[in-house]
């Protein structure tokens, strides 16, 4: 049974682990090999999340894990970008757990928390040509907003 919770340190290398693994099979076919890397080693790298996970940030509400037996399957984060804006800032699964739920339920567990900060709206960037993350949030009520080079921004009210 998946279980959704605030990450704790214990959950660093798994969070780590799952968004490596989901960036790579997301962006495969859509970037080179160097550039994943690149995005791997800035952002999902041990330290970096270990930081993320331990230390309060003004925007950051922390990661949430999707946890199967004790294993991370699943992680995502967001925060409040303004008075009444949340912005989902990463979302990663396990490739291999994918149409399960459990993104839905990670999405579900972070859209709550800034509902209860006030936010009546939720934001979110998709690289364009990502056709795994698209079509979720489109599914969700996710309304595209601009494309700007390789970025598309998506809304949804959430009030």
């Amino acid at each position: 049974m998946i279980q959704i919770q605030k990450a704790s340190v214990c959950h660093v290398e798994g969070i780590s682990k799952v968004c490596s693994d989901g960036w790579r099979d997301t962006y495969v076919d859509l970037k080179e090999k160097e550039y994943i890397d690149a995005v791997i080693e800035e952002f999902y790298q041990f330290e970096r999340i270990y930081q993320e996970v331990t230390l309060p940030m003004p925007g950051w509400d922390g990661w949430y894990v999707a946890l199967e037996n004790g294993e991370v399957v699943g992680a995502g984060g967001g925060g409040m970008i303004s008075g009444k804006v949340g912005e989902l800032f990463v979302l990663y699964l396990n490739p291999s757990r994918r149409s399960e739920g459990i993104g839905t339920m990670l999405l579900n567990t972070i859209t709550e928390r800034q509902i209860e900060q006030g936010a009546t709206e939720q934001w979110v960037s998709v690289m364009k040509g990502n056709q795994k993350g698209i079509p979720f949030y489109e599914a969700r009520g996710f309304v595209q907003q601009s494309s700007v080079d390789l970025k598309i921004r998506y809304r949804r009210d959430i009030s």
